[in-house]
C-alpha cells in the first residue's frame, strides 16, 4: 500500500472538495483507491465513499494507538487521507491528534492545500512556515486553491519557486462546488440529491487543474504495524443497529472489529418504523434525530419493539431518543422512548465539543474507552445513575457522563476505541 495525506493550513481551504474530486478522478482512471479521514468525523467519510466506491475509515491520532492506525491504514491500492482543520491543529494542550501526527505515525508525505484567495507572494511565507515547522512532517507538494486569474497563479508560482516544493495543482474559483452545511458540518451525503453531479464536477475540476500523475508519484509506502492491536470487544454477541438519516453516526472500524470478534450485526430503520431483529443489544448511534423528532415520536412499531428489547444503548442522538422528550429548534416537544429520565432541547443551542477518556461505571462496556463529544443540545433534565466517569483531552476530570437505568443506558459520547491515550 502507498499513500499520501491531503492537508491544509486551516479549515475552509477546500481540502474536502479537492479530496473528493481526486478520489473520483482516480476511480475514473481505474486506479485502486481508498480513503481515510483524520480525526472524529461522520460526515466527510460518507462523501469519500460515494466518490471512491470504497469504505472510508477514520484514523484518529488522539483516540487510537499508533499500531491501530497503521493496521487500519494497511491494505491494497493507493490510500488518500484527508486531514482535519490545519495540518498541526489538534487537541489541547499540545495539539495531539493533529493530521501531522498521522504523517509521523504512518510516514506518509503531505500535499498541502493553500487557500490563496486573499494573497499573492505571501503564500511563499506561509509555505515556508508550514514546511519548516516539523522536520518529521514532509510537505511533498502544494495545491493552490481559489485562484482568481491566470495572472494571480503566475505570481504565486513564481514566489513559491525557491521553496523547492512542487506545485502539483492550481485550482481556480468555482461557484458550482458549494457544500451546504449545518451545525455538525456538511449536510449528509445521503441527503444530497445532487451528490453524483457534485462529485463529478469536482472530478472534472481536479482532472483539469491537478497533475494526477505527479500526485501518485508522491505517494509512498506507509509504516506497517509493529504488533496486532487489541480491538474493543463487542458490547453483545448479537447487535441490532439503527441505520438511517436520523442514526447515521456509527464508525465502520468498530463495526468491523465486532464482526471480526464473531458478533452478529443487523440493521434497521426507525424512520421507516422498522422493528429490529431479535438481538442481545439494540444500538442507537448518533445522527440528526432533532430533524426527525416528530417522525420518530410517531414510529409506534419501532418504539414498542425497543421496549421489548433485552438491552438498549444509545450514543448522542440515540441517547436523546432514549429520553422522555426532545424539544426541537422550533420549541416543539416530542415524546420519545422514555427509557431514561432525560429531557433535551435544541431551542437554545450550546456547543459541547472535545475528546473524552471514559471509565465505564456499568452498562455494556468493561474497559477504558476513548471517545469524543460534539453536539448542540441543551440538557434540561438528566436523573439517574451515570454511565461513565470522564476526563477531557488534557486529562482534566469532567462531570460524569450519561445515564444508566437497568438495561437501558447511553451518553453524549461517541466511542472511538479501546484504552487510554499515551503513545
Amino acid at each position: 500500500m502507498s499513500g499520501l495525506i491531503i492537508a491544509a493550513t486551516g479549515s475552509g481551504c477546500g481540502k474536502t472538495t479537492i479530496t473528493l474530486g481526486l478520489l473520483r478522478a482516480l476511480r475514473r482512471k481505474g486506479i485502486n483507491v481508498r480513503s481515510a479521514k483524520s480525526g472524529p468525523d461522520y460526515i466527510d467519510p460518507r462523501f469519500h465513499e460515494a466518490a471512491s466506491g470504497a469504505t472510508c475509515l477514520n484514523l484518529d491520532a488522539w483516540a487510537m494507538a499508533d499500531d491501530r492506525i497503521r493496521h487500519l491504514a494497511s491494505g491494497e491500492g493507493t490510500l488518500v487521507i484527508e486531514g482535519a482543520m490545519g495540518l498541526f491543529d489538534g487537541a489541547p494542550p499540545l495539539g495531539k491528534g493533529a493530521t501531522a501526527d498521522l504523517a509521523r505515525i504512518l510516514g506518509l508525505p503531505v500535499v498541502l492545500v493553500l487557500d490563496v484567495s486573499s494573497q499573492a507572494q505571501s503564500a511563499a511565507a506561509v509555505l515556508a512556515g508550514f514546511s519548516g515547522f516539523d522536520p518529521e512532517v514532509k510537505i511533498a507538494g502544494v495545491i493552490l486553491n481559489k485562484l482568481g486569474s491566470p495572472g494571480h497563479e503566475r505570481m504565486i508560482r513564481d514566489a513559491l519557486e525557491l521553496s523547492g516544493i512542487p506545485v502539483v495543482g492550481a485550482v481556480h474559483r468555482n461557484s458550482g462546488l458549494h457544500s451546504p452545511s449545518r451545525h455538525l458540518g456538511l449536510v449528509q451525503a445521503s441527503e444530497r440529491t445532487d451528490l453524483e453531479a457534485f462529485i463529478e464536477t469536482g472530478a472534472d475540476l481536479v482532472d483539469g487543474s491537478i497533475d494526477i500523475a505527479t500526485i501518485l508519484a508522491l505517494a509512498t509506502p506507509a509504516n506497517p504495524p509493529a504488533s496486532t492491536p487489541a480491538n474493543l470487544p463487542p458490547p453483545a454477541q448479537s447487535i441490532a443497529i439503527a441505520a438511517d438519516d436520523a442514526f447515521a453516526f456509527a464508525y465502520p472500524h468498530l463495526l468491523q472489529a465486532w464482526r471480526d470478534a464473531g458478533a452478529e450485526l443487523s440493521f434497521f430503520s426507525p424512520l421507516q418504523d422498522e422493528a429490529p431483529s431479535r438481538a442481545d443489544l439494540i444500538f442507537l448511534p448518533g445522527g440528526y434525530p432533532e430533524l426527525y423528532a416528530g417522525q420518530l415520536a410517531a414510529a409506534e412499531n419501532f418504539k414498542a419493539a425497543l421496549h421489548k428489547a433485552p438491552r438498549v444503548y444509545g450514543e448522542c442522538g440515540g441517547y436523546m431518543v432514549m429520553g422522555d422528550g426532545l424539544i426541537d429548534a422550533d420549541g416543539h416537544r416530542h415524546k420519545l422512548l422514555g427509557m431514561l429520565r432525560l429531557e433535551t432541547s435544541f431551542e437554545k443551542r450550546k456547543l459541547h465539543l472535545g475528546y473524552r477518556s471514559l471509565t465505564p461505571l456499568g452498562g455494556p462496556w468493561s474497559v477504558p474507552l476513548t471517545a469524543h463529544e460534539f453536539h448542540y443540545a441543551t440538557t434540561l433534565r438528566a436523573d439517574g445513575a451515570p454511565l461513565f466517569a470522564a476526563a477531557d483531552a488534557a486529562g482534566v476530570e469532567l462531570p460524569s457522563m450519561g445515564l444508566l437505568d437497568g438495561n437501558h443506558c447511553g451518553s453524549f459520547a461517541h466511542i472511538i476505541d479501546i484504552g487510554v491515550t499515551g503513545e
